[in-house]
């Protein structure tokens, strides 16, 4: 069995997150910055990380509207969902991540940890959470 890799992509970060081998447990990896929307680099920047962990998917948050709906969020979402299919050819599958930011951020909080060490460690704990639920609902 190969590791599963999750995706929280914001419009200056990508939080990673990678299960261990036997895809039970979702561990946090690591955060990518790149300039607005530069999702060129942030692809480039993937490339390594997929490398070193050569993994059997990605499973990518979907930010959607509270009310369910696809948001300007989302979309971006869906069309990195596009790019990195094409680019790693992998499967990636789509989580609703509507409330894992708002959960990383609480458990920080919760850690007593400074604003400055959340602002740091909020994507990848929320690719850490997006991964978690993959692996938790899968039979």
């Amino acid at each position: 069995m190969r590791r599963v890799i999750g995706l929280d992509l914001g419009d200056k970060t990508l939080g990673i997150a990678a299960s261990d081998l036997s895809q039970t447990i979702a561990n946090v990896h690591s955060t990518i910055r790149f300039e607005q929307d530069d999702f060129d680099t942030a692809i480039l920047e993937l490339k390594k990380v997929v490398g070193e962990l050569n993994p059997e998917k990605i499973i990518l948050g979907l930010p959607k509207n509270m009310d369910g709906s696809i948001g300007f969020q989302a979309r971006k979402a869906l069309d990195f969902k596009t790019r990195l299919e094409s680019e790693f050819n992998l499967e990636v599958v789509m989580i609703d991540e509507r409330l894992t930011s708002k959960m990383a951020e609480s458990i920080m909080l919760e850690a007593d940890l400074s604003r400055k060490k959340r602002k740091t460690k909020v994507d990848k704990l929320a690719a850490t959470l997006i991964l978690q639920s993959y692996l938790d609902r899968r039979p």
